[in-house]
Parts: C-alpha cells; sequence; structure tokens
C-alpha cells in the first residue's frame, strides 16, 4: 500500500490520481471528498503521533509532506515509518536546500532531509521550484484589483506544475533505482511575474495589470492576509530578494530526463485553471 502525506495539498491530489489505489492521509475528511475514489482516506495528524499508527500500517512507501517550519511533524512521520517497517520514502523538499549561502527556507528542508536520511529508510529527495499554483496567490487582488502585485521585477523562474512533481513522485515510489537521489525539478520556460501575468490573461481573457509591491512585506501580506508566523514572513522576504537578483532563472531537464516528455507549460496549467480565478 502506498501511503500519501498532504493528500489533500496541490501535489498530493495529483500524486492519488495518479497512483489509482493508495491510501490517503488527511486531517480533515471532508477536504479529502474530492479526492479518487480509489483513495483509502485515513483520517490523522503528523502534529498527533498517536493517531499515525493505522495510518502508516502495512505502508510499503511513503509520500512525504510536513507542512510549517520545523521538524516536528517529519520526526513523528519517521518514526511511525519504521514502526511500520516502511520500504522507501519519496519527500518533497526545496531547491532551496541547495543554495550558497542556504536561505532559511533551505535551512528547515535540509532538516527535515537529514532527518530522513538518519532513518535508515531509503528515500528519494524531490526538490522543485516555484509552483505554478502559487498564481492562486494572486485572485484576490485580480478579484478586488484587477491588478497583480509584482515584488521580484526583473526576476526570472521556470515554474513547475504539481501535476509534473506528482509523476515524478510515482515514479519513485514504484519504481527501483531512485533511493538516494536528490531531482531538482523546474519547468522549461522562464518568466518574470509580468510575463506570468500576461500568460494568464490571455487565458482568462482580460487584461491584467502589474502593480510594483511598495514593498516585498505588502506582497507577502497580499499572500497570507491572515497573517503568517514572523520566521515564515522573514524567508518569504528573503526568498522574494534573492529572487529579484535571479535574471537568468534556473531551469533542469530532470522532468524530462524522467518521464521521457516535456514538463507541462505555464499556459497549459493557465487554461486548465481558469475557472479558480473567475470564483
Amino acid at each position: 500500500m502506498l501511503l500519501i502525506t498532504g493528500a489533500t495539498g496541490n501535489v498530493g491530489r495529483e500524486l492519488a490520481a495518479i497512483l489509482g489505489p493508495c491510501r490517503a492521509l488527511a486531517r480533515d475528511p471532508a477536504r479529502a471528498a474530492a479526492l479518487p475514489r480509489t483513495a483509502e482516506v485515513v483520517v490523522a495528524d503528523l502534529d498527533r503521533p498517536e493517531t499515525l499508527p493505522a495510518a502508516f500500517a502495512g505502508a510499503s512507501a511513503l509520500f512525504l509532506v510536513t507542512p510549517g517550519i520545523g521538524r516536528r511533524h517529519t520526526e513523528h512521520a519517521v518514526a511511525a515509518a519504521r514502526e511500520a517497517g516502511v520500504g522507501r520514502i519519496v519527500h518533497l523538499s526545496s531547491f532551496n536546500v541547495l543554495g550558497d549561502p542556504m536561505p532559511a527556507m533551505g535551512r528547515w528542508h535540509h532538516e527535515r532531509e537529514e532527518l530522513i536520511r538518519g532513518c535508515g529508510i531509503p528515500a528519494t529527495f524531490l526538490r522543485p521550484g516555484g509552483f505554478m499554483t502559487n498564481a492562486l496567490d494572486w485572485r484576490a487582488t485580480i478579484r478586488d484589483e484587477g491588478c497583480v502585485l509584482d515584488p521580484t521585477g526583473p526576476g526570472r523562474y521556470a515554474p513547475i506544475d504539481p501535476a509534473d512533481i506528482a509523476a515524478v513522485a510515482a515514479l519513485a515510489l514504484t519504481e527501483d533505482g531512485h533511493a538516494g537521489a536528490g531531482y531538482m525539478l523546474t519547468g522549461e520556460e522562464t518568466f518574470t511575474v509580468a510575463e506570468q501575468v500576461r500568460v494568464l490573461g490571455a487565458a482568462l481573457g482580460r487584461d491584467l495589470a502589474v502593480r510594483t509591491a511598495a514593498t516585498p512585506a505588502e506582497a507577502v501580506r497580499a499572500r497570507f492576509p491572515d497573517g503568517a508566523p514572523p520566521a515564515l514572513a522573514e524567508a518569504i522576504l528573503e526568498g522574494f530578494t534573492l529572487m529579484r537578483a535571479d535574471t537568468r532563472g534556473l531551469r533542469t531537464d530532470t522532468v524530462r530526463r524522467l518521464l521521457g516528455r516535456a514538463p507541462r507549460t505555464f499556459a497549459d496549467w493557465c487554461e486548465r485553471n481558469a475557472y479558480r480565478f473567475r470564483n
């Protein structure tokens, strides 16, 4: 049995659809209602280790997503995996672990990777760059002001569709030969925020303005209108600064090499998700 944590998230939902029969760990069964019927939903919480043994029992492989900025969830998941005799872990990490110097976001993910490496279970680490789904953070200002806040100006990056991350995860969960690997995952097209907004506007059939954020902190507030923990807010600000400075944008061929096809494009993602900006 393949066990998915973060099953109601952007990658987890896609992975459940790819795998077919699997077990999906969810804190809120209502949010899991949209998962495929082939997914066995088990209510458990990585914050409550006493809920994990039943979810992990009989699992042969684990897709591990640990939210937040600490290592407690990873510790709980690894302990449950060892107790259940899980045979492999595929962990959703971040490209930030490769930074030199390593930014705060990278240090948190690096600590989690080290925990997993030390547990004795063969593991594969997926290190994506920015997600295409991060564009969903623009919905509020698009709805209220018809614009997108841009905190990174000339900075470029190559966003990846979570469906492609899920496809690589499925490969690593079900095929041998990936233990110990760290896969840096990006799309093949680099964009500034303004260029992404033009692509999204074309999919929506409307012109969207791009407004330079008065401060990076303004962009953080737009992303987290209810507030973010101070350490997370500072890490996001640091990420904006680093992205603004990268006017070339990092790209890899990992998706094409592993899956034998090109990564999905941002234009395709926008077409498939345009309805989410109209609600």
